[in-house]
């Protein structure tokens, strides 16, 4: 396995999990690539929702890199600039690191999820091709895949995370990152889940979006747990911290799950 980390700007870097080129067993394989957004409120990036997840996917046979964006006091649009510069990156250099340009899948967890599916709702941005000066295709996401995501900014909103991503601008602009407003038929197949005790990002964030995505018409899949408090990360000892918290067996199934929806993805018609 090949680890580097990129930096991506003053404040953020790119680490990367790549399967290294095999000549005995899987000479010239690409791989899909997972792109993982930690949470934490636009405030930091949690380590719970880092490596340990990333080496999951590994397992999975998927290369894997994690994302260290911009945070507080850093506004929007500066975290989706480096999110979108990543996926070019990825593209970019394909061939090198035996990555399909065509399976290149954003994850994103609670504020990192509010992340990934802005890009999601915006990658087609006029504004974004001025900024990044390449073409919508190159940051184009192929499939999101959202754990507890930051979504709505209604009254069911992690105030925080909205009042960090804009800081003065929170009171004029948050309705435009009320992302289950934003969905249209561009919107790449997306599988979420959420635990049903998350009081920090209340579960009705993930069903607005699914229930958004479906009125689209965008393939979406959605796993609601009856437990499972925010932050879970991989739900699984890889995760757990000092103290036990994060830990939770009933859920730690969603990248199986994750993974099996990929799979079925991949396998559809161009266009399905």
């Amino acid at each position: 396995m090949r680890c580097e980390t990129i930096t991506m700007g003053e404040k953020a870097s790119l680490t990367l999990y790549l399967w290294d080129n095999s000549t005995e067993l899987y000479d010239g394989r690409l791989r899909p690539v997972v792109l993982l957004c930690p949470g934490g409120a636009y405030r930091m990036t949690s380590d719970r929702e880092g490596e340990g997840m990333a080496v999951k996917f590994l397992a999975m046979g998927c290369h894997a890199a994690v994302l260290r964006y911009s945070v507080a006091p850093a506004r929007f649009p500066a975290a989706l600039l480096e999110l979108a510069r990543a996926v070019i990156l990825l593209r970019d250099r394909a061939a090198e690191w035996y990555v399909d340009p065509a399976r290149i899948v954003v994850q994103g967890s609670s504020a990192g999820g509010h992340l990934a599916a802005c890009l999601g709702a915006f990658w087609q941005e006029e504004w974004l091709t001025r900024l990044l000066g390449r073409g919508a295709e190159d940051r184009r996401p192929n499939a999101l895949i959202l754990s507890y995501p930051v979504v709505t900014a209604g009254p069911l909103r992690n105030d925080e995370s909205f009042r960090n991503l804009l800081g003065e601008a929170y009171a004029a602009r948050r309705g435009e990152f009320s992302l289950e407003q934003r969905i249209t038929s561009a919107f790449p197949p997306t599988f979420l889940w959420h635990g049903g005790e998350d009081t920090s990002v209340p579960p009705e964030n993930s069903l607005l979006l699914a229930l958004a995505l479906r009125k689209a018409g965008v393939s979406v899949e959605l796993h609601l747990y009856a437990v499972g408090q925010h932050g879970l990360g991989t739900a699984g000892p890889l995760t757990v911290s000092a103290d036990g918290r994060g830990l939770q067996p009933r859920c730690a199934g969603w990248m199986d799950l994750a993974g099996e929806w990929l799979e079925d993805l991949w396998r559809r018609p161009a266009g399905m």
